[in-house]
């Protein structure tokens, strides 16, 4: 499989970091001075994820997907090959570009933080990665981990 991830510990417990990341992703999902809105989250498995992404120039990017797993505590799983549409609760199917994984586990006095990104060919990582991946990504974690750390 071809997989990007980056990892890192959080001072903070696996309930904190798990909470932020769940629901406070609005605040950290983009890295600054892009900003999330969440649509809908149905977090289950088969259920929709929806948010849209807007840039500070006025770009918007839709991001429409599917939960594959959701382990309440521990780590969401979301795709964008199938979307659930809105109207009739069909699942369609999208233009694939990666499963996302996210991920916390207890590591010491803190939270092993990871999340990665599957892509189903290496092309599509390879084009994912020079869009800015582990830059894009770290920036988000980066900003997961202060609001985490933060009183």
């Amino acid at each position: 499989m071809q997989t990007l991830t980056i990892t890192r510990t959080i001072a903070a417990p696996p309930e904190r970091v798990w909470d932020m990341l769940v629901n406070r992703m609005e605040d950290w999902w983009c890295p600054k001075p892009w900003r999330a809105e969440i649509v809908v989250q149905e977090r289950r498995p088969g259920g929709r994820a929806n948010m849209v992404m807007y840039g500070p120039n006025g770009e918007t990017m839709p991001n429409e997907g599917l939960y594959l797993a959701w382990d309440e505590g521990r780590r969401f799983v979301v795709t964008d090959a199938v979307r659930v549409d809105a109207e009739t609760g069909a699942f369609v199917p999208s233009g694939p570009f990666m499963i996302g994984t996210w991920e916390v586990s207890a590591e010491g006095d803190g939270t092993r933080y990871t999340a990665s990104a599957s892509h189903w060919t290496e092309e599509a990582m390879n084009r994912h990665r020079d869009m800015g991946f582990e830059a894009g990504w770290n920036a988000a974690a980066d900003q997961l981990q202060a609001l985490c750390e933060g009183d």
